[in-house]
Formats: C-alpha cells, sequence, structure tokens
C-alpha cells in the first residue's frame, strides 16, 4: 500500500509542476503619487518581475483608472495635492470594496494609520520604501494563497513518509493520538490550498493508517477493558478523571459541555472562535465501542460499561431490544454516579435541541452559576449528520469533510452555546468541552445476515447468527469479554471498520445508493474513536 502512495504521490506532484509553468503572474498594478517620475525605478524593478504597471499623478486619475477597471492592486500615495490619499480610498473603496489597496506615507500620524486601517486598506508603508518592500507587499496581498500553497504542498510531501513509517510501526495509544492529529492537521492545511492537489493522497494515507488502527485495536482493545496494561482514558472514566477533580479544586461552577458527534477536526475548527476568550488545554480519549450515543455516551454519564450498565442500572438502561430512546436517563445516570464517588454536589442537566432552548439556557444563566456542575448535551452536530443523510439540500451543503466543517463552524459562530461561553468566562469558572463519538464518512458496503432483531446501525450490528462476507470486520463472539450486554446467548456484535458499512441483500443496491457517502458511526476507526477533551480556563 505504501508503494501505491508513493506512486500517486508523484503523479501528483508532475501535475502540479506542469501547471505550474503556466503560473507566471500577469497582475496589474495601478500606482498613483504626485511624484511617481520619482519612483520610475521602481516601477522598472516591478515591471521586470513580470508586473503590468500603470503610473498616475493624482488622486483623481486613480479614481478614474479604478473606475474603468482591471487592476489587481493600488499603491496610493496618502499626502497628494487636489484629491488626498484618503479621498481617493474612499472612492476607489465605494467603486470596488474588495481591491486591495497600500497606502504609502511620510506621515506617521497614530491617527491617519487608523484612518487608513478604518478604511480597511490592505497594507501601510512609511516612506522612503524600497522596491523590495513594494514586492513584499505584492507577494503577500495577490501571492499569498499560491506560496502559501506551494508550501504546504512541499512540507506535506517531506513529511509524507516520516508519517506512513509511524503508523506502520508498532506504536502504542499515545502514537496514535499523534498520528489522528497529524492527519487532520494535514487534511485542514491542505484544504486550504488553491488546487488541492494533495487531497487525493491524503485520502489514500487516511485509509492506511485506518487499517493498521482496525488491526492496533483488535490486539488491545478487550486488554484496555481488562486493565491488563497501558491504557487510554476511555468513554467510563471521563468524568473520574477529570470532571470530579476540578469539583473538589475550584470554587467557581464546573461547566460540562458534550457537543455530540464532534470529531476532532470539527473541535479544530471551533478552536479560533474560542481561544479569544480561554486558555484552551487539549487531550484525547477514546470512545467504547460501539461507537454510539447509547452506548459511548450512557458510559460517560454513568461511569460504567455497558454490561455493567445493564446489570446494576437495569431500571434505566434500553437494551437494543426495547422499544424508545437510549438516552433518556443520562441525568440519573449522572446522579448514581455523582453518588457512587461520594460528592456532595449540586448539579444541573440540559439536553438541547434547538435554538430557543439554548436561548432559555443562556437566559437563566444566573441560576446555573448556583450549582457546583452544570451539564449541556447539544445535540446539533448529531442532527446535522442524520439531516445530511435524509435531506437532498443538507447533502449538498456537506458534500465532504472541509464542507462539513464549514457548516459545524457556521452553527457555532451564531449558536447559543458561542454566547454562552461568553457568559462562562465572566464567571471564572473552567469548561470541559468534550463529545461522546466521531463520525466516519463511508463508502464501501458490506453484506452482513441477521434476524428479524438485529438492530438498524450501520457500523455495528447485534443478534443471533450473524453472518458476513468482509474479513475486515471486528467480531465480538463473546459480548461479556468487552463488556456489552447480551439478550441471549447466542448474541454476538459485529463492528465495521476502515470506510465500510452494513448492508442487507434485499434491496442491496437501493440500501447502497441511499446510504453511501453518509457520515455514520458505531464502528472503529481513528475518527469514531480518538475524541477531543478539551478543558477551558477563562482568559
Amino acid at each position: 500500500m505504501l508503494d501505491v502512495l508513493r506512486f500517486v504521490l508523484q503523479k501528483v506532484l508532475s501535475k502540479h509542476k506542469i501547471e505550474n509553468i503556466f503560473m507566471e503572474s500577469s497582475y496589474r498594478i495601478l500606482w498613483a503619487d504626485d511624484e511617481i517620475e520619482l519612483l520610475k525605478p521602481h516601477v522598472l524593478f516591478l515591471e521586470a518581475k513580470g508586473y503590468a504597471v500603470t503610473a498616475v499623478n493624482s488622486g483623481v486619475e486613480a479614481v478614474e483608472e479604478v473606475e474603468v477597471g482591471g487592476y489587481d492592486i493600488v499603491f496610493l500615495d496618502e499626502s497628494m495635492p487636489g484629491m488626498s490619499g484618503l479621498e481617493a480610498l474612499a472612492k476607489i473603496k465605494e467603486m470596488n470594496p474588495n481591491l486591495p489597496v497600500v497606502m504609502i506615507t511620510k506621515n506617521e500620524e497614530e491617527s491617519i494609520m487608523e484612518e487608513a486601517i478604518g478604511a480597511k486598506i490592505s497594507d501601510y508603508l512609511i516612506k522612503p520604501i524600497n522596491p523590495k518592500q513594494i514586492l513584499l507587499a505584492i507577494k503577500k496581498i495577490l501571492d499569498n494563497r499560491r506560496i502559501v500553497s506551494e508550501k504546504t504542498n512541499m512540507a506535506y510531501q517531506q513529511d509524507f513518509q516520516k508519517l506512513s513509517m509511524t503508523y506502520n510501526d508498532i506504536i502504542d495509544y499515545e502514537g496514535w493520538i499523534e498520528v489522528y492529529k497529524k492527519l487532520v492537521y494535514w487534511e485542514r492545511e491542505i484544504d486550504n490550498t488553491e488546487a488541492k492537489s494533495m487531497k487525493q493522497v491524503l485520502e489514500m494515507q487516511k485509509q492506511e493508517a485506518n487499517t493498521n488502527f482496525t488491526r492496533f485495536i483488535k490486539d488491545n482493545y478487550q486488554g484496555w477493558l481488562d486493565d491488563e496494561f497501558d491504557k487510554p482514558m476511555q468513554s467510563h472514566e471521563l468524568f473520574a478523571e477529570r470532571v470530579f477533580p476540578l469539583l473538589e479544586e475550584e470554587n467557581e461552577p464546573v461547566f460540562f459541555i458534550l457537543i455530540d458527534n464532534l470529531r476532532y477536526d470539527q473541535w479544530k475548527t471551533l478552536e479560533p472562535l474560542i481561544s479569544p476568550y480561554f486558555r484552551v488545554n487539549e487531550e484525547a480519549y477514546f470512545s467504547i465501542l460501539p461507537t454510539t450515543t447509547a452506548y459511548a455516551r450512557n458510559s460517560i454519564f454513568s461511569g460504567r460499561l455497558p454490561s455493567t450498565m445493564a446489570k446494576f442500572d437495569a431500571d434505566i438502561w434500553a437494551g437494543e431490544e426495547e422499544e424508545g430512546g437510549k438516552n433518556q436517563h443520562e441525568d440519573e445516570f449522572l446522579r448514581r454516579q455523582i453518588q457512587r464517588n461520594k460528592l456532595d454536589v449540586s448539579f444541573s442537566y440540559h439536553k438541547i435541541f434547538s435554538h430557543d432552548q439554548g436561548r432559555k439556557v443562556v437566559d437563566n444563566f444566573n441560576q446555573l452559576k448556583q450549582n457546583d456542575l452544570n451539564v449541556l448535551v447539544y445535540n446539533f452536530v448529531d442532527m446535522l449528520s442524520h439531516a445530511r443523510t435524509d435531506i437532498k439540500v443538507i447533502k449538498e451543503l456537506a458534500s465532504d469533510e472541509s464542507a462539513y466543517r464549514s457548516l459545524t463552524k457556521s452553527w457555532f459562530e451564531h449558536s447559543s452555546l458561542l454566547e454562552l461561553l461568553k457568559r462562562i468566562r465572566e464567571t471564572n469558572s473552567k469548561v470541559v468541552l468534550t463529545t461522546d463519538h466521531g463520525t466516519i464518512r463511508v463508502q464501501k458496503p458490506v453484506k452482513i445476515k441477521g434476524d428479524k432483531n438485529t438492530n438498524s446501525n450501520l457500523r455495528y450490528k447485534q443478534g443471533k447468527s450473524l453472518s458476513y462476507d468482509d474479513k475486515n470486520v471486528f467480531v465480538a463472539k463473546k459480548p461479556e469479554d468487552f463488556y456489552l450486554p447480551k439478550s441471549n446467548v447466542s448474541t454476538s456484535y459485529v463492528f465495521a471498520t476502515h470506510t465500510d458499512f452494513f448492508a442487507y441483500p434485499n434491496n442491496f443496491n437501493y440500501y447502497v445508493g441511499y446510504y453511501k457517502d453518509t457520515f455514520q458511526h458505531g464502528g472503529v476507526s481513528l475518527e469514531e474513536m480518538i475524541i477531543p477533551l478539551i478543558t477551558l480556563t477563562p482568559k
């Protein structure tokens, strides 16, 4: 597989080099200065670099040239007789708000700088200037994306071999966390390049990484549950290891916020919106299997693994065979966990499905401050993934991981959750922000057969006499070894891996056409199992 990746990488790089041959600059520059003749050497320098420069002597001429159009950037002297640079700037921005303008001035007064910045200039240069300053301004404004793209592609090419060698070696769970973070880093960096020419290579590298990660989980997961050797923090340990210690340390309330179905790459998209208000401490933990709300999230709030919940919390645990929702008692699970840990704390629990519900939480913030612990579950991202499956327009809007991240960011920017975080910051309270599991975009159908009571999830199946045609699945023939409840003596669990999803032979083609390329969870993958765990401390 590594040889195939290298071959694809070389083909992409060759194509990228050919495309760059045709990317020589043809930018048109307008330069307005009442002493433009004295700047002739600068103009000749730029023309020698391949730029077309039009030089004018006044702000009036600059405005007239912009009105004609066709310029990519304007250099504007601030102090010109007649129409000043600032007056010309206002008229230029009125005609073409997106045209980059660089203000050049001898005046270093702060008020002039602020007025120019307020008019949305792209750069500000102080005379005397030299040709290299002008060239740097052009490259920073006009060539920034191309230069960044080229440097990103080159850096990924250099890291490609090292990353592949890392996940092909025997590494521990901490190594896998770092591999996943590195893959997400490159995914987001490549997403910001112009042609996204490395996207195909990265997707193949992610697939190879997930193949090795599946092997790692098959070898280690049961041992983690049995505490046989070094293991990561998992769902059922989250409150005991990260939340309860804060309750004992802090005088202010602690807020536990769970955004259902939030992947690590989505968190990295939200981080820049949160970091202006909080110091961010980022960790990761591993979701238990199945990576679903019913199992992983109940495990978080109960502090127990599923078979233990089914045994000791039978009155509130809803099994696969039972009707109705599986997450109706999270607050009671948490209350019992707090009691078992002998903590004398008051807490509130809120599950938020809509903006109005979130708005009410913000409006009642003063009440939340009276509690030691406030737990808030936001379901938007989970609803988005389900809507993407069922609603065509959402599928178009979230066509791939990049668009999925963008929609998540747009929601968060305008959500009551961001407003709530700003209110929390004012109280000096700490926040634990996390999720219960991630999702993966599924591609390959795997045929499976089971009885009529087999569950409907696409990434795992639980039932009697399950049969399937793929050796890559992860099988729990004895559920008790994986702390999973059994409906009867012949119950087993089967987990999809890679980008696979289960489909029944009946209506197979329709089923595949409907669910292929949708975001699903429940199985084994880096995206589903490695979970962001963030502690926020107000700045």
